[in-house]
């Protein structure tokens, strides 16, 4: 699955990754391969995500998560 955190100025990371955690207004969210369709408004909070065995975070203030065919797309306020 690939992540893609995107903010106004640039593309923060894109890479392969086993799972996402995201902080979405109704509470967090984890992403796994083959995730169904899925367009989520952020929340203040942090994303979660594995990437070749290791976990990496990243705080941010709000956002939106598009997810469809195994690409998970973080824009970022």
């Amino acid at each position: 699955m690939t992540l893609k955190i995107i903010s106004a100025e640039k593309i923060e990371f894109e890479g392969a990754v086993e799972s996402v955690t995201l902080p979405g207004v109704s509470g967090l969210f984890q992403v796994l391969k083959n995730h169904a369709a899925l367009i989520s408004a952020l929340d203040k909070g942090t994303v979660t995500y594995v990437a070749e065995g290791e976990t990496h975070t990243r705080e941010i203030l709000g956002g939106v998560a598009d997810i469809k065919n195994n690409v998970v797309s973080v824009c970022l306020y």
